[in-house]
């Protein structure tokens, strides 16, 4: 015999409720997705650089010859059209199967006690002109020629012919002591112009490529518009990723759109490790009551700012932190370059301002020897390329930088004289004269 159950126990389920179940799926799914679109950019399109430059015949051969300037950037499909993590996957891993260059480290003494270090890398072939060329290379806040993507592009130019000096930032090489109680600033150009006259002596038949990378494109810029002769063999410069004011950007980086300000304290205590890292060098001298007082302002520093404040400016002696930024910045230079100039920026940038790329824009349409790229991706020093999740080994920046190179020795190589890009139209007329 079976019993039956009183009706007030039997429970059933409302049919409306696995719908209801089924309906919060697919809202969070639907805000996951929304979020992953938002987040990784996904809608945002792929263009060409936004080009501003003036109508020369300079600048339409070098737009003809280097197709990067004008073809369409595209980055990795998933994940390339997000700054952040085109700028987070270059501060982490620098590049993709990163080459391993073989180079010579030499050593610069300095005038007031410092020892400056540069590695030189030979080409691996003959140049396509035949001349001599020796790039420059001047690398970002903190780094050295054996970070990933200076080794990445090194091995890129070795290959097509360049020779490659790289210099390393002053007490940014974990293993070489400081000699003088100074490390590298935001704008001092001594340890890169005395890289670059070593190349000089060496080398007497050489020509130069100037190539800076973020802080190092505001040396690089700075260098040769502080006297006309730092521009003497050099045929082009090439600026990826700078700021060109440190003044306007200080503002900037005190603000959390674009997470800047978590970018600066990253930034900030990077910077902490360097300089406590030398901390014997650098204090050396100081009393003790100085010394306490400027590591308890460095240990509490959470920006740039506070530790350019309270340490760096002073290296060289600047009274203030706005003297120390207007000194040290090139946009008070960068018009007395007269070589060809071509400035990248990426407009998703996290570390770079929109408003601060209204210098290069100016400078570009006022100045015939100055070409000015902004991409609509690419991060702070990204710029990968591929198709939908992989990166390529080499990148964008690696492609134009030589290409753009490559472009403008073939521009010297088959003109006369009159016409080479780094002389004047008033030197053509004396000339022809």
């Amino acid at each position: 015999l079976s019993a039956s159950l009183p009706s007030s126990d039997v429970h059933t389920i409302s049919p409306e409720l696995p719908a209801m179940f089924d309906g919060m799926k697919l809202a969070a799914v639907a805000t996951v997705l929304y979020v992953i679109v938002r987040c990784l950019n996904l809608k945002s399109p792929t263009a060409p650089p936004d080009l501003t430059y003036q109508d020369t015949a300079l600048n339409r051969f070098l737009l003809k010859s280097c197709p990067q300037l004008t073809k369409e950037y595209i980055p990795p499909l998933l994940w390339g059209k997000s700054g952040h993590l085109q700028t987070a996957l270059y501060g982490k891993l620098g590049r993709v199967s990163s080459p391993h260059p073989s180079g010579v480290r030499k050593y610069l003494p300095m005038q007031d006690g410092a020892t400056s270090t540069f590695d030189l890398f030979e080409p691996m072939g003959d140049h396509r002109t035949g001349d001599d060329i020796t790039m420059v290379i001047c690398p970002g806040i903190g780094n050295h020629s054996e970070k990933h993507y200076i080794r990445t592009f090194v091995d890129y130019a070795q290959k097509d012919g360049y020779r490659c000096a790289v210099l390393n930032h002053l007490g940014a090489l974990p293993n070489i002591e400081l000699t003088s109680p100074r490390m590298f600033t935001y704008g001092c150009t001594w340890e890169f112009a005395s890289m670059v006259g070593y190349i000089k002596r060496a080398y007497p038949q050489t020509q130069l490529i100037v190539v800076g990378f973020s802080l190092g494109g505001n040396i690089v810029c700075k260098f040769l518009g502080e006297n006309r002769t730092n521009q003497e063999r050099v045929l082009c410069c090439v600026s990826v990723c700078q700021g060109y004011s440190a003044l306007r950007a200080q503002e900037t980086f005190l603000q959390w759109d674009q997470f800047r300000r978590f970018y600066n304290f990253l930034m900030a205590d990077n910077m902490k490790k360097i300089i406590l890292s030398h901390r014997h060098s650098l204090f050396r001298g100081s009393s003790v009551k100085v010394v306490d007082a400027d590591l308890s302002r460095l240990y509490t520093a959470t920006s740039l700012m506070q530790i350019d404040d309270n340490i760096m400016r002073k290296f060289h002696g600047h009274s203030s932190l706005k003297e120390y930024y207007e000194k040290e910045s090139c946009v008070h230079y960068i018009h007395n370059v007269k070589v060809p100039l071509l400035l990248v920026n990426s407009a998703d940038d996290p570390l770079v301002h929109d408003s601060l790329l209204t210098i290069p824009r100016t400078l570009a349409a006022k100045m015939p020897n100055v070409i000015f790229s902004l991409t609509l991706h690419g991060g702070h020093l990204g710029f990968f390329e591929g198709a939908v999740l992989f990166p390529q080994p080499l990148t964008w920046m690696d492609k134009v930088i030589v290409g753009y190179a490559n472009a403008l020795c073939q521009w010297e190589k088959q003109k006369p004289p009159c016409q080479s890009a780094h002389l004047s139209e008033s030197s053509c007329v004396e000339e022809k004269a």
